[in-house]
């Protein structure tokens, strides 16, 4: 009777235990993984099968599971700085749990596999450009005319051009997207808000402080950042304006400037045609004529 109360209770406990799975997504990941002897698997789709197979049972059995990116490479310094032989499972399973602690990941809620991969990748890519960003404004130094941090100045004012930007006088969505010029690749962030009845902006903070620190570095390091708005609301058009980052402050485009952005392939250059129920709007100027203090950091 003891030992069949002992199981019981430990497959409750079980149910109570949150798991991660290291996937790797793509087939290059895949491949480097099968240099090591205990990795078994010898096709990426069938692994991919077999993942999304472990994941329904362990959701019918009530386990929560979410998923974190598996990167060979990284999985290979960990293993280096940690003393840790890369070709076991053991090693895998730690690296894993290092994962689940501080990298991306995404909770597993019975969605096929195909669907939760491009939410996964899009995490690490969020992840790794709020770093690369945070990195940016940490190095940016003290302004030499007045000895300000310039990362923690561009940050602030970035935060009130968004505020600014976003205009809560009417219900309805906003939409931000801001883009920075970088090396090797764009930063790209983008904001989701909605307006209530009472003017309250409802927003994911993690998402705004993440767009607010790509903004940042435009106003930092005086890149030709841009700025888009979508607004929309019930029973009206679309509205769609922009903002261009000159010598770190943003500048209002012309009503034909933000058609001609949206309605212009940016890779061939080609025309585009514009949306229906959707009108291109100048812009408002969110910044005063001159920065305070007299001078932009």
């Amino acid at each position: 009777m003891t030992h069949t109360r002992n199981d019981t209770m430990r497959r409750a406990l079980r149910r109570e235990v949150a798991g991660t799975i290291g996937l790797l997504a793509d087939e290059e990941d895949f491949a480097a993984m099968r240099r090591y002897r205990t990795f078994t698997f010898d096709d990426h789709e069938t692994y991919l099968q077999q993942v999304e197979g472990l994941l329904r049972t362990l959701a019918s059995q009530g386990r929560h599971t979410t998923i974190a990116l598996f990167d060979p490479e990284e999985y290979q310094s960990y293993c280096a700085e940690t003393g840790l032989n890369p070709d076991t499972s053991e090693s895998r399973s730690r690296f894993t749990a290092a994962l689940a602690s501080g990298g991306p990941t995404v909770p597993y809620d019975g969605q096929p596999l195909a669907d939760l991969l491009p939410d996964l990748v899009d995490e690490a890519i969020r992840r790794a450009t709020w770093e690369y960003a945070t990195v940016v404004l940490a190095r940016a130094g003290a302004c030499a005319t007045c000895g300000e941090d310039i990362g923690q100045a561009a940050f602030n004012r970035a935060s009130a051009l968004i505020t600014q930007a976003l205009d809560t006088t009417k219900p309805g969505t906003r939409h931000l997207v801001c883009s920075v010029p970088s090396d090797p690749e764009t930063l790209l962030a983008a904001l989701h808000v909605e307006v209530d009845t009472e003017g309250r902006a409802l927003l994911d903070h993690t998402e705004a402080l993440e767009f607010a620190t790509v903004l940042a570095v435009g106003i930092a390091t005086h890149r030709a950042a841009g700025m888009v708005l979508r607004s929309s609301a019930e029973g009206t058009r679309d509205r769609v304006q922009g903002w261009r980052m000159n010598g770190g402050r943003l500048q209002p485009l012309t009503e034909a400037e933000v058609f001609d952005a949206y309605c212009t392939d940016a890779i061939t250059g080609e025309l585009v045609a514009p949306e229906s129920d959707v009108d291109y709007c100048a812009a408002p100027n969110l910044e005063p004529d001159e920065p305070e203090g007299g001078h932009t950091h």
